[in-house]
């Protein structure tokens, strides 16, 4: 198991677009994505779920991957989750 702290770099936060760019990459990967949020936890290849999340600006996630292909996974989710903008 794989896990990586995430802090929400986009001005408008996780919402659909970047939400949906990550829900799509997870469903490539064999392994289980889940993402953490205080004391939510929830399936990161369900739109809903990423969607019930809000993670605003500066929002503090913990991404959690499990699997034969968790390396690459957390990589390639870890950036989708970090990248900045508006």
């Amino acid at each position: 198991m794989k896990q990586k702290e995430i802090i929400i770099k986009n001005k408008t936060g996780l919402h659909a677009r970047p939400a949906a760019d990550f829900v799509k990459a997870a469903y490539n990967f064999k392994s289980d994505v889940k993402i953490l949020k205080d004391d939510t936890e929830i399936n990161g290849k369900s739109i809903m779920g990423v969607l019930t999340l809000a993670a605003g600006y500066n929002t503090k996630l913990v991404l959690i991957v499990e699997g034969e292909d968790e390396d690459e996974a957390i990589n390639i989710l870890s950036k989708i989750l970090e990248q900045e903008g508006e």
